[in-house]
């Protein structure tokens, strides 16, 4: 989940220890058949891991240097995040992409960053516009094989696959859009050697609702403002313990 710059400090801590609650006494997160990440802002990173401890939530950051140190004004390195605790780094948001300029090259040396410092990197990736799950999916493994082509092996990664017109509308894509772009994913995840664990969730409105009806067409989802209330929290996880029980059964 991503607060993105939505919440100030006092709606952070507020927001975070609710969640913290849920994820302290739900079964999906302590008996381990589901991993929780929060992603806060960048001054409430000390708060939030504080808030976190003794859950199971994993705290990231929304961003992350090129570089390890250096005279980079106005940046966080992952060497600092990782000292603090953090544990994660998102990378290749298309807001970043679009709104400041980040290049593939940029995202593939923020993705070596993370992956250097110790961090998984969440990585985003989508289409920019609507079209066939095809074409779609033939976009997305161009972008995730220009990230990982040279990473170091026994990679952590995270896809987020986040088809760009989907993100902030009123309904995400649709069930067959989405499970055929992230079987195409997996298959690349699964296929790439550098790669240790690689998992593929799906970001743009996603929302309650959304993961019973893909089942195991992925495996998770990355929340943004339906995760403002932590209620809606509670529900999609009590959606991933009934989904995985059908899976065993």
């Amino acid at each position: 989940m991503s607060t993105k710059m939505y919440f100030g400090q006092a709606r952070t801590i507020e927001w975070m220890r609710s969640v913290a609650e849920i994820a302290r006494t739900h079964p999906a997160i302590q008996s381990g058949v589901l991993e929780l990440f929060v992603l806060p802002s960048f001054p409430l990173l000390p708060s939030v891991l504080d808030l976190a401890e003794g859950t199971g939530i994993r705290v990231g950051a929304q961003n992350i240097a090129v570089e390890d140190s250096g005279a980079f004004t106005g940046e966080v390195s992952g060497a600092l995040l990782a000292e603090m605790g953090v544990s994660l780094a998102e990378v290749g948001h298309a807001e970043r992409r679009r709104l400041f300029g980040e290049t593939p090259a940029i995202v593939t040396a923020k993705t070596r960053a993370a992956l250097r410092n110790g961090l998984t990197p969440v990585l985003c990736i989508g289409e920019e516009t609507a079209g066939s799950p095809k074409d779609a999916a033939t976009d997305c493994v161009g972008q995730i094989i220009e990230v990982l082509d040279g990473i170091e092996t026994g990679a952590d990664v995270i896809v987020a696959y986040e088809p760009q017109w989907a993100i902030g509308a009123v309904e995400p894509a649709s069930v067959e859009h989405i499970s055929e772009v992230c079987a195409r994913l997996r298959d690349v995840l699964e296929t790439n050697s550098h790669i240790h664990s690689g998992r593929v969730i799906y970001g743009g409105s996603a929302g309650p609702g959304l993961l019973g009806r893909l089942g195991a067409g992925v495996d998770g989802l990355f929340l943004g403002r339906f995760a403002h209330d932590p209620r809606a929290v509670a529900a999609v996880l009590d959606e991933v313990l009934k989904v995985r029980s059908e899976e065993i059964q």
